[in-house]
């Protein structure tokens, strides 16, 4: 006996004049014949085909067989259809007194237009994103780099020659010392003045020196002299080229392996995104610019070229380009304030090398802060597009979701994800600062002397202010991602 459908209301068998009972069909029988088959035909439910559902009448005891994707003019067609033995399919026709059929249960993923608040949505997005993105070109205009470095720059006196390691032993630092404390190379020249000749480089060993051994590649820095003077050479770091492009290329072949095409289009939007910093960002700061304007503009240039080329254009993507957009904007008032209160120069040794190479002033503070804001792009993305892509597929999961269920069933997933995210943000500061870290530690000061110092300021302002800036975006991605999704119409994919 086949079990009876779940949710198929059975009423007492009442059926209108000229109305076809199902079971009285079925092995050209009526329902109550007492042979073998009468009890069972007649504890048999009615069979619907694939794709159809069971409505029930006002009445409470008919059944209409309806599709879930169509229109009531396809549900009048399939409810006038006859029943009868071997045709499949068994449809209980309502009486012409009761009522059309309630809304249709469940749900299909048909193709439907939006409706009308859902294209005010989308027009509120596209509001708010074009004057970012006119914005955006037009900061790209005014900030485009005009020349080269300023005048006042130093020359670049040194220039790079690789060679290799052919010989290395023990040596004396000065002729005659008998001290061995320093190991001399013979190197042969790759290029630079005179390629394939042999020189001899004496190194001192030292606890910060690093070890040589035969068949290094090297780097050494010639100063312009004259080319057959050894001393005008000297061995200032390894060839890294080769296992460098090897890692690219397995990097490369795991995201395609993974993504595929998506793969493939993360990667071209990586490659844009060097072109970006390597075309505009850098140049534009050694033009003078300002650099926090420079990194603002330049951010949002790699936001839109990168989600929109790796995740196509769409509601769910300009979703997550306007809470990154957002998230962006609380950063950098956050780090403009609290460096501001904080008293930060950004004057480390490293932008104070700039400052005497460029031999001019800059501005050392948006240097802090344009930092701050291009590191903290890259994870941002990651969590507004997550946020979206959640908000989504709980919508096609569950239809019956509205924007509060939304919400709320994608804020539990982004507590997850915000508590893991900002842990990697500190981490990924604390491990880039560890030497200075490690410092503090023998230096034996208090922890409060520690953290107030410029250096370990700068990077607790920087990651506080990220990770402000990184929680902020999980809200108010979800907020924007929960009313524009409940709005849309799902199709399938």
């Amino acid at each position: 006996m086949s079990p009876e459908p779940s949710g198929i209301p059975r009423g007492p068998e009442q059926h209108p004049p000229g109305a076809h009972d199902p079971r009285r069909h079925r092995h050209g029988r009526s329902a109550g014949h007492p042979d073998d088959h009468g009890d069972e035909a007649a504890a048999e439910a009615p069979t619907l085909p694939t794709g159809w559902s069971p409505v029930g009448a006002d009445t409470g005891d008919q059944l209409v067989a309806t599709r879930t994707t169509t229109g009531r003019r396809r549900r009048a067609d399939r409810d006038a259809e006859p029943a009868g033995p071997g045709t499949g399919r068994h449809a209980v026709v309502a009486p012409s007194s009761a009522a059309p059929p309630g809304p249709v249960a469940g749900h299909g993923h048909g193709h439907s237009t939006a409706p009308p608040a859902g294209r005010r949505v989308r027009l509120l997005i596209a509001a708010l994103l074009v004057p970012c993105a006119l914005a955006t070109l037009v900061g790209v205009v005014l900030l485009w780099p005009s020349g080269g470095p300023p005048s006042t720059a130093q020359p670049v006196s040194q220039q790079p020659v690789r060679a290799e390691v052919t010989t290395a032993s023990a040596a004396d630092c000065s002729q005659g010392s008998g001290d061995g404390g320093c190991v001399a190379l013979v190197v042969r020249m790759a290029d630079g003045p005179m390629p394939g000749r042999d020189l001899v480089q004496v190194v001192p060993v030292e606890p910060g020196s690093p070890t040589f051994a035969v068949g290094d590649q090297v780097v050494l820095s010639w100063s312009g002299a004259d080319p057959n003077d050894p001393g005008s050479y000297q061995v200032v770091d390894f060839q890294r080229g080769a296992p460098l492009g090897w890692l690219a290329a397995v990097f490369a072949g795991a995201v395609l392996v993974l993504g595929r095409w998506r793969g493939l289009a993360a990667l071209a939007a990586l490659a844009l995104s060097f072109v970006v910093l390597l075309m505009f960002v850098l140049p534009a700061i050694l033009d003078g610019h300002n650099p926090l304007a420079v990194a603002v503009v330049g951010s949002c240039l790699i936001m839109f070229v990168v989600l929109y080329l790796t995740h196509g254009p769409s509601a769910r993507t300009s979703t997550a380009v306007l809470g990154t957009l957002l998230s962006l904007a609380l950063i950098g008032a956050l780090g403009a304030a609290f460096s501001a209160a904080a008293r930060l120069t950004g004057l480390d040794d490293q932008t104070s090398n700039l400052i005497a190479t460029l031999g001019t002033g800059v501005d050392a503070r948006g240097l802090l802060l344009a930092g701050v804001v291009i590191g903290a792009l890259g994870v941002l993305d990651d969590v507004t597009v997550t946020q979206t892509s959640a908000v989504w597929e709980l919508r096609r999961a569950n239809p019956g979701l509205g924007a509060p269920g939304l919400f709320a069933a994608a804020m539990r997933i982004g507590r997850d994800h915000v508590s893991s995210a900002v842990n990697t943000l500190v981490l990924a500061y604390a491990g880039a600062s560890l030497p200075l870290l490690l410092l503090f530690t023998l230096s034996g000061r208090g922890l409060s002397d520690v953290v107030t110092t410029q250096d370990v300021a700068t990077e607790v302002v920087r990651t506080l202010v990220g990770s402000i800036g990184l929680v902020a975006s999980v809200p108010i991605t979800t907020a924007l991602a929960a009313l524009v999704a409940s709005r849309e119409a799902l199709v399938d994919e």
